[in-house]
């Protein structure tokens, strides 16, 4: 049995969502982070960054200028480094590690990949959302064998809420 399981799939096809879903109905301590798109007359504009106990962050914003960029997006590995990865450090061994998401943006951080491979590697579990696609590191992580990757679409985000694979994180 996987320790770790990770939800894939298309963009705005409900991942958050469903992370949000399923920890709601988890009976254990969490921590972690959601990102969250910033929206500004309709249109989006970036991605916050929003941790479990509450913090707040800016993971990527159009008017972010500098060498780290994702499309059009500048991309602020402080806010990664100082408010999304300290939120992944579990704090009791029960804890169930929630990221949404590993993704480019995030992994252009090095702290936040060392941080995650040494969580994947702890006895605590990690509930997340991973890119469908990516570079090598996300190749890797998906393809972990501590990892049950699961494809989310739209068909199947609202009957995956039930699947007991969740509740045994």
């Amino acid at each position: 049995m996987s320790r770790n399981i990770l939800i894939t799939g298309p963009p705005r096809c409900g991942k958050s969502t469903l992370i949000e879903r399923i920890i709601a109905r988890v009976q254990k301590p969490l921590t972690g982070f959601f990102t969250r798109e910033i929206r500004e007359g309709g249109k989006r504009k970036g991605f916050s960054i929003i941790t479990l106990d509450g913090k707040n962050g800016i993971l990527a914003h159009e008017n972010i200028r500098g060498r780290f960029r994702v499309g059009k997006y500048g991309v602020n590995l402080n806010d990664i480094n100082q408010i999304a990865v300290p939120s992944m450090i579990p704090g009791r061994p029960n804890e169930l590690v929630v990221i949404d998401e590993i993704g480019k943006m995030e992994c252009l951080s090095p702290l936040f990949r060392q941080t995650l491979e040494s969580v994947l590697d702890s006895e605590n579990p990690v509930f997340g959302s991973i890119a469908q696609t990516g570079d090598r590191f996300i190749q890797k992580i998906r393809e972990r064998k501590d990892v049950l990757l699961i494809q989310v679409t739209t068909a199947n985000r609202d009957e995956l809420v039930s699947n007991p694979q969740f509740y045994t994180l």
